[in-house]
């Protein structure tokens, strides 16, 4: 499934659900859908505001990626594990967005993956912008790391779903 279809699985999933439940928080510790979906379209933004940076540079990066960040390129994806962010507001998504606030954001986030991915060819590969994580990634992998993370957040909206009252 390319990041189209998933994103609009995505959107056709939020119709389904009342703003009550997208907003239901059912243990401490734990994110509303409505939260995984805030830090789903802000993480993808983020991820394209870094392809904008690898466009706009003129510096060659001849260092590459971590470990981890090898590993997850090789597969093509996210382990199937739970990951704890830290703490901090940067990683406490807003509970507070509607509907059309959500599926606003999805579609931001589709189209500028669109635009993104029609001028890639046209950006050095060796123009790259450091991940904490995943080392120094270039634009394709940027756009390619933010298709990875919906697909990585399918699991727990599916276990969220499930703890829907």
């Amino acid at each position: 499934m390319n990041y189209t279809e998933l994103i609009e699985s995505y959107k056709r999933d939020l119709q389904r659900y009342s703003l009550d439940q997208l907003r239901y928080i059912s243990e401490l510790g734990v994110w509303s859908l409505g939260q995984m979906y805030d830090h789903l379209i802000l993480a993808a933004l983020d991820y394209l505001d870094k392809v904008e940076i690898c466009a706009s540079s003129n510096e060659e990066q001849i260092q590459g990626k971590t470990e981890g960040g090898a590993q997850l390129f090789a597969i093509g994806a996210f382990p199937p594990i739970k990951i704890k962010l830290p703490d901090g507001p940067e990683n406490n998504p807003s509970n507070s967005e509607s509907k059309d606030d959500l599926l606003n954001g999805l579609d931001l986030v589709v189209k500028r993956m669109s635009e993104w991915e029609a001028k890639l060819d046209a950006i050095n590969p060796n123009y790259k912008v450091k991940h904490d994580g995943f080392g120094w990634l270039n634009a394709r992998e940027w756009l390619d790391l933010a298709s990875m993370h919906f697909h990585h957040h399918l699991r727990q909206k599916d276990e969220l779903v499930q703890k829907l009252v």
